[in-house]
C-alpha cells in the first residue's frame, strides 16, 4: 500500500506504546469531518489521514479499516454509560434513562441524526450502530434481570420489549425533539414509572 510518510510512521522500537496522541488525533478527525457534514458513505481514510496530520499507514496499524475506526469513535463519542447503584430497579432505570440520546460532546448532536439514517443501508452500518449501543442497552438489560431475580419486576418479563418501551420514547424526544411539551428534565422519571406499571411484580 502506497502512503504518505509522517513522524508518527518511523519505526518504533519493539515494546514500545503506541502514541495515545496519535490515537486521539485520528479520532477527532473522524468526529470531526462527520460533525462538519461528511457521510458515513464519503468519509475516507485519507481524509481522516489528512485533518489529523498522519499518514494513512498509521491508522491503518491501528485499525483495520474505517468500519472499525468508525466504532471506536462513535463510542467515545456515546461516552461511558453510568454504572447502576443497586438499590432499586427504579433508581437503575432513571439513572440509566437519563443518557439515552445525552451526550457531553457536542458534535453528537449533529453526528447521531445524520448517523440514523445510514443504519439500515447496508450490513456494515447496521453492525456499526449496534455495536456503539449495545453495551448501553446491556446496562439496562442487566438491571431488569435484576429485577427478575429479586421478585421486584414480572417473572415473565419480557426483557427485551421492556428495553424498547423504555428507551423508545427517550430516544425520539432527545434525538428528533419530537414533542416541545414534554419537560426533559423529568422524562427518564415519567418513562420508568410508567412502564414500570406495566410489568412490576404483583
Amino acid at each position: 500500500m502506497s502512503d504518505m510518510t509522517s513522524p508518527a510512521d518511523a519505526p518504533r522500537p519493539p515494546g514500545r506504546p503506541r502514541s495515545t496522541r496519535a490515537d486521539e488525533a485520528i479520532i477527532d478527525a473522524a468526529l470531526d469531518l462527520l460533525a462538519e457534514g461528511s457521510t458515513v458513505e464519503a468519509l475516507s481514510i485519507e481524509a481522516i489521514a489528512s485533518r489529523a496530520g498522519v499518514g494513512k499507514a498509521t491508522i491503518y496499524r491501528r485499525w483495520p479499516g474505517k468500519e472499525a475506526l468508525l466504532r471506536d469513535a462513535l463510542a467515545i463519542l456515546k461516552g461511558v454509560p453510568p454504572e447502576p447503584v443497586g438499590r432499586s430497579v427504579r433508581d437503575d432505570l432513571v439513572l440509566l434513562l437519563g443518557a439515552v440520546g445525552r451526550n457531553a460532546d457536542p458534535r453528537a448532536a449533529k453526528i447521531m441524526p445524520c448517523l440514523l439514517p445510514e443504519v439500515n443501508r447496508t450490513k456494515d452500518r447496521y453492525e456499526l450502530y449496534q455495536g456503539v449501543i449495545e453495551p448501553r442497552r446491556a446496562r439496562i438489560r442487566e438491571v431488569l434481570h435484576r429485577g427478575v431475580r429479586d421478585g421486584e419486576l414480572r417473572a415473565d418479563l419480557d426483557v427485551e420489549l421492556a428495553l424498547a418501551l423504555l428507551t423508545g420514547p427517550m430516544l425520539i424526544q432527545r434525538v428528533l425533539r419530537w414533542n416541545p411539551e414534554l419537560d426533559d428534565r423529568v422524562l427518564p422519571e415519567k418513562v420508568v414509572d410508567g412502564v414500570l406499571e406495566g410489568i412490576r411484580a404483583r
